[in-house]
């Protein structure tokens, strides 16, 4: 383990710590940063998905699941799945900060023969536990490696990451049901709710409710948060984690803004697809640096 893995805290307190939030805000800005250049490759991607997930990303991989250092395959290692396969850009520059995938393989992204693509693969990338894209699968498959650790006797937990307008798909909810059913403890979802989805705002395409109360009525221990608040956000999924009595799953609804910390792109439907021009970039860049978020 090195200090760039997050690790089970072996303080009673399981507040992250001010080294610990500065880590984390940095590797925020990293995932944003990184994302923008990425992005100059291809001369199109998605900025603003990536953006309202960044604190969800870096509070994860820097101040919750267990991981090891360059070994992607640890078998007792915590699982990420993720619905919104589209904000990979901004996971992919993590898994080579943690020794998962060579630099010149994040530099190469996009390119002709490179593993790297708009949506990950789990079966060319390391670090990458599960393919996605098509949107409505993650908890399904979330739920099968949870339960799959509990018939192997391991001790790891399974963590998927769902968008709000994922929630229109029937596929969650069979997923949700049956983690209940079959009283999944090591599973917890976490739902990126930045209020819109690729056609415009969710309650204007396919009004999804209140989702915290829909979840509770699953069945599911509901908790809601500011998302890009590290402290409370890191707290919470700690404090989730570690409760190793809780006889079923838990959900986080984590209130985020889409295209967080560049203000032309917040809450901006154009922004969920698009192209930043090498001036807009820098200026973009600029704002990422000079704020903290």
């Amino acid at each position: 383990m090195t200090p760039a893995i997050a690790k089970e805290s072996a303080r009673n307190d399981l507040r992250p710590t001010p080294d610990e939030i500065a880590l984390m805000r940095d590797k925020a800005r990293m995932v944003r940063l990184e994302t923008i250049r990425l992005i100059e490759l291809p001369k199109i991607g998605h900025y603003s998905s990536v953006f309202s997930c960044a604190e969800i990303f870096a509070s994860l991989y820097y101040g919750v699941m267990s991981l090891k250092y360059g070994d992607p395959a640890w078998p007792d290692r915590d699982r990420f799945t993720y619905g919104k396969g589209h904000a990979a850009i901004g996971h992919f520059p993590i898994l080579t900060d943690l020794g998962f995938l060579p630099q010149e393989v994040l530099d190469g992204y996009c390119s002709l023969g490179n593993p790297l693509g708009d949506h990950p693969d789990m079966t060319k990338v390391p670090g990458i536990d599960f393919s996605s894209g098509s949107i409505g699968h993650a908890l399904s498959n979330g739920l099968g490696m949870a339960m799959g650790a509990r018939m192997q006797g391991r001790d790891f937990t399974v963590f998927t990451m769902m968008g709000d307008g994922e929630m229109q798909e029937g596929q969650v909810w069979e997923a949700a049901n049956a983690a209940v059913s079959n009283k999944v403890g090591n599973l917890i979802a976490i739902v990126d709710m930045n209020g819109y989805q690729l056609d415009g705002a969710v309650r204007d395409v396919n009004d999804t409710g209140d989702l915290a109360a829909k979840w509770r009525a699953f069945g599911w221990e509901t908790h809601e948060v500011d998302g890009h608040d590290l402290q409370a956000l890191t707290f919470l999924l700690r404090k989730l984690k570690a409760d190793k009595g809780r006889n079923g799953p838990a959900c986080i609804i984590a209130h985020t803004v889409k295209g967080k910390g560049i203000e032309m792109m917040e809450n901006a439907t154009g922004w969920h697809h698009g192209y930043l021009t090498p001036g807009d970039s820098e200026i973009a860049r600029q704002e990422i640096l000079g704020k903290e978020i």
